[in-house]
């Protein structure tokens, strides 16, 4: 079971973009699915993204679909997280991990939590 890193979190106005990283150095991520999920504040845990080890698949929760694109670089063993059009309820801790197949959108974590990275959006 793996613990990823998370990096690129910030403060970003309403509108704005973010790029998050994903990644452990070391660790070969190609045969892995890989997910973003966020907790914000008093909230559960949710699923954000899901690329399947390929990159050939892509999921998406429907609060931010249209908006997040997620991809991967197997060479560089990172997945990102480019947010466009943030808004405030996506302020959350954004956590990547590695996941169940997630072809049908319907995923879970597996490995243990990172220390997450914090995207706060406001003006």
């Amino acid at each position: 079971q793996l613990q990823l890193v998370e990096s690129g979190g910030g403060l970003v106005q309403p509108g704005g973009s973010l790029r998050l990283s994903c990644g452990k150095s070391g660790v070969n991520l190609d045969y892995y699915y890989i997910g973003w999920f966020r907790q914000a504040p008093g909230k559960a845990r949710e699923g954000v993204s899901c690329i399947s080890n390929s990159g050939d698949s892509t999921v998406y929760a429907d609060s931010v679909k249209g908006r997040f694109t997620i991809s991967r670089d197997n060479a560089k063993n990172t997945v990102y997280l480019q947010m466009n059009s943030l808004k405030p309820e996506d302020t959350a801790v954004y956590y990547c991990a590695t996941t169940t197949p997630c072809e049908d959108n319907d995923y879970e974590s597996i490995g243990f939590w990172g220390q997450g990275t914090q995207v706060t959006v406001s003006s």
